[in-house]
């Protein structure tokens, strides 16, 4: 089996450790077979765990493996424990992405929002018209506090009722 490299990808690396112990030869038989014992192991163990184990697994297996930025956008490990102490922790982040909610709007700044609303969408005239009569109603998602601040300060000068999600 390959050595456990962080930048080996963990599908090439269990490809390879399968081909490794799948593969049956006169000499090395006994060594294979132990392998895929181990292997018949560690995933049995890794089965009955809770659903919490689980998590805390494969973020401590990232760390270890190197792929630190997925650890971080995780959240990382949790300190002395799980249950509502750390949930209450991670809610408690600062919102990073933010929707832009089109609540309601005056009829007679109707064409306005429409017009502000193909500015920074890639609507043509019809779907934004048809987006801007649905409200309530998300216009855009996954913006940055200062993107979505900036847009939402545009509509309401124009005369719709804003909100950031």
């Amino acid at each position: 089996m390959p050595p456990l490299t962080p930048k080996m990808p963990l599908r090439r690396l269990l490809f390879s450790a399968a081909r490794h112990c799948s593969s049956s030869a006169p000499s090395g038989g006994v060594a294979a077979e132990s392998r895929t014992q181990k292997l018949e192991r560690i995933a049995d163990e890794l089965l009955s765990l809770t659903k919490e184990e689980r998590n805390d697994y494969s973020i401590l297996f990232r760390l270890k493996l190197g792929l630190n930025q997925l650890v971080q956008a995780g959240g990382g490990l949790p300190s002395a424990g799980t249950g509502p102490g750390v949930e209450a922790v991670t809610e408690e982040k600062e919102k990073t992405a933010f929707d832009i909610k089109l609540e309601k709007f005056d009829a007679a700044a109707k064409i306005k929002i429409i017009k502000e609303v193909r500015t920074f969408t890639d609507l043509g005239l019809k779907e934004a018209k048809e987006l801007v009569e649905k409200a309530p109603v998300v216009l855009k998602k996954g913006l940055t506090k200062e993107e979505a601040e900036a847009i939402a300060a545009k509509l309401k000068g124009v005369g719709a009722t804003v909100a950031l999600e």
